[in-house]
């Protein structure tokens, strides 16, 4: 019988999600990912979290509790930094940590990712590769495999995105991590709001990744947090292309409230509404926001329009 690996449909997920994946299945192993995010999740998850924890932490926890009986193994790495002499969010050097002390009968599956120390991407996946019982060759073919697939979508998402500058419509970047953007509970209702105004929406994350470096030193030179960075490139990148910009966060993000008040402050060319979500009660708020600042660029654009004519 296959093992069956689970993977929480949550925050990193939404970065590594096509690298997992790939990788398990090359070996043959059942995949099985929570479901989208819902309310049951979130109440799951504040009954484990303590006060402080951020909205985007409660849900993960929803989500390895929805997970708890359903597989064999809970997939849950560990990063201290992605980006040599960077780090992450602290969350993310502690979820197995944290899930191992808050779950009883649980077997969790983990890697370690260190760039600053020299533990690399693949060293973790090969110390995977042997906690799993797989071979050193079949891993390292596992990993590369799963390598290419993840950068073929990668690319393709970037391609996808530069497609959208052409469009005539009013275009917003949404700026913001991944697993709040995309988040049923969090991003997706701003996302069809958007969609349903006939707004062309581009992505933070799906900036080339080799404009980050210099894109965000325009705006700051010593942020720590890589994905911080990619969020405030593609402020940077994309303020002359887009007609408004909306960060997303889930509070009480640090990182975020650092970053994503420089930000503003930084970029004075173009309307920016931010939006920090702290419970998920009604969207109405939220819903009035997003159609007055719409409201705002239609009016700006109509003016620009109006004076060149």
């Amino acid at each position: 019988m296959k093992l069956k690996i689970g993977i929480p449909r949550s925050l990193l997920y939404y970065y590594y999600k096509d690298l997992w994946i790939n990788f398990f299945k090359y070996l043959n192993f059942d995949v099985i990912e929570s479901s989208i995010s819902n309310k049951q999740m979130l109440v799951d998850g504040e009954a484990l979290a303590n006060d402080e924890a951020c909205l985007s932490l409660k849900l993960f926890l929803g989500h390895v509790k929805e997970l708890q009986d359903k597989c064999d193994f809970i997939f849950i790495p560990r990063l201290f930094s992605i980006v040599k002499n960077e780090g992450v969010c602290t969350n993310f050097n502690c979820l197995y940590d944290l899930v191992n002390n808050l779950f009883d009968n649980i077997n969790i599956l983990h890697y370690n990712v260190d760039l600053t120390s020299g533990q690399t991407e693949l060293l973790a996946f090969l110390q995977l590769g042997k906690t799993l019982g797989i071979s050193y060759i079949n891993t390292y073919k596992a990993y590369k495999f799963a390598e290419e697939k993840s950068l073929e979508i990668r690319k393709q998402k970037e391609e996808e995105q530069a497609k959208k500058l052409n469009n005539p419509n009013l275009k917003i970047l949404l700026a913001g991590h991944p697993y709040n953007l995309y988040d049923d509970l969090v991003g997706r209702p701003i996302i069809k709001f958007l969609e349903a105004n006939d707004i062309t929406i581009l992505y933070s994350d799906c900036i080339n990744h080799k404009l980050i470096p210099d894109e965000c030193s325009k705006i700051s030179t010593d942020i720590h947090w890589t994905h911080n960075k990619e969020v405030m490139a593609s402020i940077n990148y994309y303020q002359d292309k887009v007609d408004g910009i909306i960060t997303v966060s889930s509070f009480p993000c640090g990182p975020d409230s650092l970053a994503n008040e420089l930000a503003t402050r930084k970029v004075k060319t173009i309307p920016i509404l931010t939006l920090i979500i702290e419970n998920l009660n009604s969207d109405v708020g939220i819903i009035t926001r997003l159609e007055s600042f719409i409201d705002i660029l239609k009016q700006k654009k109509e003016n620009v329009y109006e004076k060149s004519n």
